[in-house]
């Protein structure tokens, strides 16, 4: 089952609300981040739509290097059989750059049996809202945007998951597999499907998800921080190491960690300034579950450490760029600079 979107996303509150009344339009177009709801309801469309068997008859793809207007009116015009409908999905296809004149004439004229779907997955959906095409999609069909899902409705998804495989899981844990692994239900299918596979117990713990889920750089970079926050400066090296031997550049776990430090700044002037883990997910668009790691982790440290770590964040990254001095090296150091609270 498909997690839910935001309450604010009225046009995808219409999508499913729409399919559970088993009502289809003519023309869709399926846009976003998260492939796994806009795949979830690709297939739910198809399901409904072609309904007599015959799919290869009625299921047309057209991908972008095959478009023609000429093409999609061929496919548009295609009686279905033994079906009330045909399927045509266009992959990729960029209709604000194409023949617009060419595209509205086939668009403002659908036949009734036809479903018409522009998925977009490589390429971002640019939207000219000015265009008559704009006007013209917008009265025919449903632009429905598959974005990243509100950390609630992801928590329970991932609750309902877990159950699917004869588990449970907390709803901490489901916000730590979050933070770890990232936000995408793309992503977390396969994390969810190793955890349950490793776990002995019915409840899944915050063990079985560290022995065998694929961190996401920002969280192990995260990891350490707070291994500096606590004085272990051993684990830190190892976590560092770990990165290194597995082939992060010290550029890029440089960057990372200079971000992850400005967070840390921000979250200690914010409780320096009597303000809680909100306006810290206003100014970083994050979710709670980081942002309060954040605020935790910032009550160890003081403002001018949190200054001087930035500041030296910036001065090691111009070194590696500027100098030719070792990456590595500088990295290690800056790291044991770091890790000396007395600074």
């Amino acid at each position: 089952m498909a997690g839910k979107k935001p309450s604010g996303d009225a046009t995808y509150r219409d999508l499913r609300g729409e399919l559970k009344e088993d009502k289809l339009r003519n023309l869709y177009i399926f846009y976003g981040e998260e492939s796994y709801l806009r795949e979830f309801y690709l297939k739910q469309i198809k399901d409904k739509a072609l309904t007599g068997g015959l799919d290869d008859f009625n299921y047309h793809a057209l991908p972008a290097k095959d478009f023609t207007t000429r093409r999609l009116q061929e496919l548009v015009d295609a009686m279905p059989m033994m079906s009330e409908r045909t399927l045509v999905v266009v992959t990729d296809y960029d209709i604000y750059k194409g023949d617009r004149e060419g595209l509205s004439e086939v668009l403002s004229d659908l036949p009734e049996y036809v479903c018409l779907i522009f998925v977009y997955d490589v390429i971002e959906y640019k939207p000219d809202g000015r265009s008559k095409l704009a006007k013209l999609i917008k009265e025919q069909g449903l632009v429905v945007d598959f974005a990243r899902q509100e950390q609630g409705d992801l928590t329970d998804w991932i609750a309902r998951r877990f159950r699917a495989l004869d588990h449970d899981i907390s709803t901490e844990d489901a916000r730590y597999l979050i933070f770890l692994c990232g936000d995408l239900m793309t992503g977390l299918i396969s994390e969810i499907g190793k955890v349950a596979a490793y776990a002995k117990e019915r409840r899944v713990t915050r063990q079985d998800i560290d022995a065998v889920a694929t961190a996401q750089l920002d969280a192990v970079v995260f990891q350490l921080t707070d291994t500096i926050a606590n004085g272990d400066f051993d684990r830190g090296f190892s976590v560092l190491s770990d990165l290194l031997s597995m082939g992060e550049h010290p550029i890029m776990l440089l960057s990372v960690l200079g971000k992850n430090l400005r967070q840390l700044y921000t979250a200690r002037l914010c409780l320096d300034r009597r303000k809680g883990s909100g306006a810290l997910m206003e100014l970083w668009g994050m979710k709670s579950y980081p942002a309060e790691k954040l605020m935790t982790s910032a009550r160890r440290f003081s403002l001018d450490w949190c200054r001087r770590a930035v500041r030296r964040c910036e001065e090691t990254d111009l070194a590696m760029k500027s100098t030719g001095s070792d990456a590595k090296e500088l990295l290690v150091g800056l790291l044991l600079e770091l890790s000396d609270r007395r600074q």
